[in-house]
């Protein structure tokens, strides 16, 4: 069975950068042709599709976050990692990975993936 556990601070100050943790079991992150995306919700509002790795490394970012954001990925550990500088107030969400075997820029919907994290809050503030 396969399972994302997502990990972070909880608390951030603003203007600092926040790193998140996705920890991937029952399946290689390497595994052939396939993606690893972020995806937040803030409070009272929509699923945003942040970014995406690939199997083979290449990244996507959403054009609005392109700047502030980067996606890594440790396969001796197995996880995904998620960066985002200089936060805001407005980064206060909970944060997802998820899993496809096709590369769904912008897509938010849990059902289209194969694999979705339970998520982890991020509250951004001083």
């Amino acid at each position: 069975q396969v399972q994302l556990q997502e990990s972070g601070p909880g608390l951030v100050k603003p203007w600092q950068t926040l790193s998140l943790t996705c920890t991937v079991s029952g399946d290689s992150i390497t595994r052939f042709n396939y993606y690893w995306s972020w995806i937040r919700q803030p409070p009272g509002k929509g699923l945003e599709w942040m970014g995406a790795i690939a199997t083979s490394g290449s990244t996507y970012y959403a054009p609005h976050l392109k700047s502030r954001t980067s996606i890594f990925r440790d396969t001796s550990k197995n996880q995904l990692t998620l960066q985002l500088r200089s936060v805001t107030p407005e980064d206060t969400a909970v944060y997802y990975c998820a899993g496809a075997t096709k590369l769904l820029l912008g897509v938010t919907e849990a059902a289209t993936y194969d694999y979705w994290g339970q998520g982890t809050q991020v509250t951004v503030s001083s």
